[in-house]
């Protein structure tokens, strides 16, 4: 982690653009769950772990997205992402940056909320403590 932030690196493909060679405004959320699940991941906390062993997942119940500059076909991209609440929610926050020239490209949130299989509210410090636990230790900025 550096400054907080999970960083990881993912290359603009043709796929991802539209007839301008300009990256389609949606890929900016597949790039969002690119980021959270590697800060997952490389923290100990893989999401699949936490369906299969514990039956909970973390559905998206709120996005926001904010763009600034036009992310094109073959940039490579920087998505920082950092955790900032895993209490009853769970809120990511994003930065995708061109790495060529730092500029930010788009800045966003998500928020998530504990649930079972059968999409009841659940409070992982229940269920999975020590998931919990992991999952308090990454929260930057903590309110």
């Amino acid at each position: 982690m550096k400054d907080g932030w999970h960083e990881t690196e993912v290359r603009v493909r043709y796929a991802d653009t539209d007839a301008m060679r300009i990256a389609y405004h949606a890929n900016y959320l597949t790039w969002f769950e690119i980021g959270r699940t590697e800060l997952m991941r490389d923290n100990g906390v893989p999401y699949g772990e936490l369906e299969t062993q514990f039956g909970i997942m973390l559905p998206v119940i709120e996005s926001r997205l904010f763009y600034h500059l036009p992310a094109r076909y073959d940039d490579l991209l920087v998505i920082r992402t950092q955790l900032r609440e895993a209490r009853v929610r769970v809120h990511f926050e994003y930065q995708i940056i061109r790495q060529s020239d730092r500029q930010l490209l788009v800045s966003g949130y998500t928020m998530h909320a504990w649930v079972t299989r059968e999409m009841k509210p659940v409070q992982l410090r229940k269920v999975a403590p020590e998931m919990s636990r992991l999952f308090n230790e990454l929260v930057q900025n903590p309110e």
